[in-house]
């Protein structure tokens, strides 16, 4: 069995598996749950064609060079990078906080905003511009960018899990827009403590926020990045791995 994929909170939160005979079994990741595998080796995660798993044994991880795909609209500025621009549809442009003082800009389809915002693990959002297509969107996207930054690394998400954002931070970056909307996201988290990063699929399942795992194993609580977890053969029963604890999981003397 290989971990080919995952779907982000917003999209239902799962592990997408496959025993190789091309056939894809969605795992959800719900609170309570308890996940026992150990990782082994880690190989291409091939891809997913209309529900199809197309399996592949190079060694690149998470994909190899055929079945890497590049996204051109992530990298657009409003210059169109296809062949033909196609985005001709409603986008919203949003300015999303992960606690507790990071401040995104983004654009997305105006249909989809609240799970985009979801699928990222944006703590807070305001939609600040509804345009007509993704060109002048990006456009918009790459003059805020020079205020604001358009891409949050994981371990920033990592120390959002437990924190709160900076309100008086967040209202003088609105400041400088006209809000349409403002949206608060919940993911029932509710963690006390910043959860030890790992790469693991073995323990009870905290939640999900954007593509974090969070697992309780061992009386430590883990942040599992799943693209980590992708193209990972998964052999069944828990982890004998020796994992970082936190401070916590030792108790009062």
């Amino acid at each position: 069995m290989q971990l080919v994929g995952y779907e982000p909170s917003g999209r239902g939160a799962a592990l997408l598996m496959s025993d190789g005979s091309g056939g894809v079994d969605r795992h959800p990741l719900e609170s309570g749950d308890d996940l026992a595998y150990s990782l082994g080796e880690r190989h291409c995660a091939g891809t997913i064609d209309d529900g199809e798993h197309v399996s592949c044994e190079r060694s690149t991880a998470p994909y190899c060079d055929y079945h890497t795909n590049t996204w051109v609209c992530a990298r657009c500025t409003g210059t169109c990078l296809k062949d033909e621009m196609d985005c001709y549809e409603a986008h919203a442009v949003y300015i999303a906080a992960f606690a507790p003082d990071t401040f995104k800009v983004g654009v997305t389809k105006h249909r989809r905003l609240e799970t985009r915002l979801c699928e990222q693990g944006a703590d807070r959002a305001a939609h600040v511009h509804t345009v007509s297509n993704g060109r002048i969107a990006r456009e918009l996207e790459a003059e805020i960018a020079t205020r604001l930054v358009d891409r949050v690394r994981t371990g920033q998400k990592v120390a959002a899990l437990a924190a709160d954002v900076d309100a008086d931070g967040w209202e003088s970056v609105l400041a400088a827009f006209d809000v349409i909307d403002q949206f608060a996201l919940d993911y029932g988290l509710d963690l006390e403590a910043r959860p030890v990063r790992e790469t693991i699929a073995s323990g009870t399942v905290v939640g999900v926020k954007g593509r974090l795992l969070v697992l309780a194993n061992g009386g430590t609580t883990y942040a599992v990045d799943m693209r980590d977890l992708v193209g990972h053969d998964l052999e069944a029963g828990p982890t004998d791995r020796d994992l970082q604890s936190s401070l916590g999981s030792f108790g009062s003397p």
